[in-house]
């Protein structure tokens, strides 16, 4: 991992993307590229008038001048860091940036609703998932010296989302982390029985790792009245300290949220998530 891209708009929320990516940047001696997008008008930044020079002025300066006070926290000492601004909030052109930088990870701050489709379905982050050819991490509290120890990984077993399964293997490889491969079983006209489940595993885990399963892996089956409280409820019950999940592109992550939760569930959705484009 040799460059982290951490869009950056100088919230608190942001703040702790960066405390997150600073730790993992640290622990895999990799690059940290600031992005902040200004949303500057296009009147201010075409515009000849003294006026609309001066404000667009002032926003840099007050830009520069909170970059600043980023580079002074403690957590970055050391660490190489790069900055960049976009004068546009479009926040589908950060996979624009981050490939151009060829960063290998996104990490984001979200202040969204409560739950997973709370963190995405709606949202900038949303925006950013739908088009990122890299991971992206959501993180939605603050986490000092961040590491990753239990993984959930969110799965269906579906031959096509392999690779987003062998990305996050590799991608986890850097830590020795135990990763839980779950399986929401729902009460619907896809429910399916112990014996259909596992046979669609045992099919899905030989292509993934042809000889023998890592013993670091292992496969649980949860029933729930949808995917996302299945998911929390047992990434809370193991301990768990990150969720990872696939998801489709342009599709973004909605199909994978189907039916509703109780708040109780949702209110408990403050681990990182980490989403990888099959």
């Amino acid at each position: 991992m040799n460059k982290i891209l951490v869009p950056t708009d100088f919230s608190e929320h942001s703040t702790y993307a960066l405390e997150v990516a600073a730790s993992l940047a640290r622990q895999n001696k990799s690059e940290l590229v600031l992005l902040h997008m200004m949303g500057l008008s296009e009147a201010i930044l075409t515009k000849d008038s003294s006026q609309e020079a001066a404000e667009a002025h002032y926003y840099m300066k007050l830009t520069q001048k909170r970059f600043q006070e980023f580079r002074d926290q403690p957590y970055l000492k050391d660490l190489k860091v790069h900055e960049m601004v976009q004068n546009y909030k479009i926040f589908s052109e950060i996979n624009e940036v981050a490939m151009e930088v060829k960063a290998d990870l996104i990490v984001m701050g979200s202040h969204g609703a409560s739950g997973i489709s709370g963190i995405f379905v709606g949202s900038n982050t949303e925006k950013v998932v739908r088009t990122a050819k890299i991971p992206v991490l959501v993180v939605k509290k603050q986490r000092q010296e961040y590491k990753p120890h239990r993984v959930v990984y969110a799965c269906d077993y579906k031959i096509e989302d392999l690779s987003a399964y062998t990305s996050a293997l590799k991608f986890f490889s850097r830590w020795p982390v135990d990763i839980h491969v779950v399986y929401v079983n729902l009460p619907t006209e896809k429910f399916k029985s112990s014996a259909e489940i596992y046979k669609e595993r045992d099919l899905f885990f030989k292509v993934a790792h042809r000889m023998e399963i890592p013993a670091n892996v292992t496969s649980h089956v949860v029933c729930d009245y949808s995917i996302e409280g299945g998911l929390f409820q047992y990434a809370e019950a193991v301990g768990a300290d990150i969720i990872a999940m696939p998801t489709h592109g342009r599709k973004g992550l909605a199909h994978f949220f189907k039916g509703s939760i109780g708040e109780d569930v949702a209110n408990r959705a403050e681990i990182p998530v980490l989403t990888i484009q099959v």
